[in-house]
């Protein structure tokens, strides 16, 4: 045992307690044992990281907890038995989809899948959507890298996808007059991670960019770089992307097993059958850690991060005009930016996220008492934002490491294994850099099999479902008169055409789920949250799907909205069934 290791096992044991044992696997450490509370399991493995090893794999188990197993598609075909090709991709978030469309650039073989009912099922679709400027990562990082130029990529990425971008910028507010002598060290920091655009504000300067903040605030420093976008809107913008450039999807399609024949994964066995990859790309997201001990190859883990978030209604959109907040300054210590007021590019307004270690990959469930600690810190800083202007919440996980850094390399052992992992906050923000980076690791190893050559007809161009809400009445006409189904609007609220859904439901990647519709073109997002809607959003994926209504789900497997037919056809109101 080295003196590190000893180190380690000595503070785990004192810290905790004498069950832990630490040891040595390839380069990375590994921890086993059982303790009292996930409190512990977190803390042994902060304890164990960075510590000269690789990663930290940790198997601490608690006592008296069950941790439920992935939950797996009902659906179990061949539909993929025996495929090859020269890329399989596991993992349909903004990462893996991002991915799938930079490698679409080249004449090969692409295979994305995700055991989900859509693609941005995740935490693709459980944040903020904020392309953070790259202030918060410690300078050096893969974080700090990935995210400065992710931001800047993003310009032309909406562009070309055909998505909402607003580069608002971001006003961090300081309501204590000793923190000027703060800000040589918020700039240093800047400068270390190439964030450009910081400028110090005067309280007066504040209040004539966003005035209904409160006046309880002494000055602010601004970050032009910062910009918003849908989050699952630009994840299914890249999946569509790929598809159309000739990557295959193939949803509700879980990776059950690898097999290794030395150091090089020859077969990925699934619930749709068996696939032959020459290169598998692991975007699993919460799950990489998972996929990582199938090809015996783990040296992370990941442990749930999870926050919650509040949407408020769009006619309080208003209030702000970017991103306010007041968040902590130890950049050191704290495992969140601190959350704050998001001005998203439909409108609302997102309050929070806040930030605790959990357990359950897939529990995102909210509570009263953290969305009731949200609402204290954060609507302050608004005042004429009230808990009654909320119509809903949300949660997600992020897929933290304990190393508190993304992984964006080849794989020491497997040949043909890329890891695309530990993607948390700044993630988002990072994608378009991320995919850029693996597109490289990916030719590099290709390269050693196959000759690479770019497509000619390479189209980087998606053509976007028109938003009718946002139309003139000229341009309205124009297309109801091409498509009468633009006539009507199903949803109230966001003013969404029947033809808007039709189009989704027959998009390059098709959907049939209330979601899946929801993601796309915004049916059930307003105040109502498609009491009204949902119905009519039903009726038409049955009728152009040719779905039965009561198979029809919310999000897929076995989230069915309709349990039984409550009369007969032909039967009157005053006639017995």
């Amino acid at each position: 045992m080295n003196k590190s290791l000893r180190s380690i096992e000595k503070s785990l044991k004192s810290n905790i307690n004498e069950s832990i044992t630490a040891y040595e696997w390839h380069s990375s450490i590994v921890l086993e044992g059982r303790v009292k509370s996930w409190d512990d399991v977190i803390l042994a493995g902060k304890l164990s990281a960075n510590k000269g090893y690789k990663g930290v794999v940790n198997k601490i188990e608690v006592d008296g907890l069950k941790i439920p197993d992935i939950a797996k598609p009902g659906i179990r075909d061949s539909s993929l038995n025996h495929t090859k090709v020269d890329v399989l991709i596991i993992g349909g978030g903004i990462i893996g989809c991002s991915i799938a469309r930079e490698l679409s650039k080249w004449d090969i073989s692409i295979l994305l899948v995700d055991k989900e009912e859509d693609i941005a099922m995740h935490t693709s679709s459980r944040n903020d959507g904020m392309a953070h400027p790259g202030i918060e990562p410690k300078p050096g990082s893969k974080k700090a890298l990935y995210n400065v130029k992710g931001n800047m990529m993003y310009t032309q990425v909406s562009k070309e996808l055909n998505i909402p971008f607003n580069r608002t910028g971001s006003i961090v507010l300081f309501d204590k007059k000793w923190v000027k002598y703060a800000y040589p060290i918020i700039i240093a920091r800047a400068k270390k991670n190439g964030v450009k655009g910081v400028e110090i504000l005067s309280k007066e300067e504040i209040k004539k960019r966003e005035k209904y903040v409160t006046d309880e605030i002494e000055g602010a420093i601004h970050f032009s770089s910062t910009g918003i976008l849908s989050p699952y809107k630009t994840t299914i913008a890249y999946g569509e992307n790929a598809v159309e450039n000739g990557a295959k999807i193939s949803l509700n399609t879980i990776v059950l097993s690898i097999k290794r024949e030395g150091n090089t994964i020859v077969s990925v066995e699934t619930n749709r059958g068996t696939v032959h990859p020459k290169v598998v790309i692991n975007a699993a997201g919460i799950y990489a850690d998972k996929i990582a001990d199938m090809a015996n190859d783990q040296f992370f883990t990941i442990h749930p991060r999870k926050g919650e978030t509040i949407i408020f209604d769009k006619k309080k959109g208003y209030l702000i005009n970017s991103v306010v907040a007041k968040p902590t300054l130890d950049f050191k210590k704290t495992n969140s930016k601190g959350g704050g007021l998001v001005k998203t590019v439909d409108g609302n307004i997102l309050v929070g996220p806040d930030a605790y270690e959990q357990p359950f990959r897939e529990d995102y469930s909210t509570n009263r008492e953290n969305i009731e600690a949200i609402i204290k810190k954060h609507l302050p800083t608004l005042p004429n934002l009230k808990p009654s202007d909320a119509i809903t919440y949300y949660g997600g996980t992020r897929a933290a490491t304990y190393e508190e850094d993304f992984i964006i390399e080849k794989s020491e052992y497997v040949d043909n294994l890329v890891y695309a992992a530990g993607i948390q906050s700044p993630g988002f923000a990072s994608a378009p850099a991320i995919a850029e980076e693996i597109e490289k690791i990916t030719c590099s190893i290709l390269s050693n099999v196959i000759e690479l050559r770019k497509k000619q007809n390479w189209n980087p161009y998606r053509k976007a479902i028109p938003d009718f809400r946002k139309m003139s009445v000229e341009e309205r006409n124009i297309f109801i008169k091409e498509n009468p189904a633009y006539g009507e609007i199903i949803c109230r609220c966001e003013e969404v055409s029947r033809g808007e859904i039709i189009d989704a439901i027959h998009s390059p990647i098709p959907i049939k789920t209330v979601d899946g519709i929801k993601r796309r073109v915004r049916p059930g997002m307003g105040r109502c949250q498609g009491g009204f809607c949902m119905p009519l959003v039903m009726d038409i994926i049955e009728k152009e799907t040719n779905t039965d209504m009561l198979s029809i789900t919310k999000k897929g497997g076995s989230s069915n909205i309709l349990v039984g037919k409550t009369k007969k056809q032909g039967v009157g109101k005053n006639e017995k069934l």
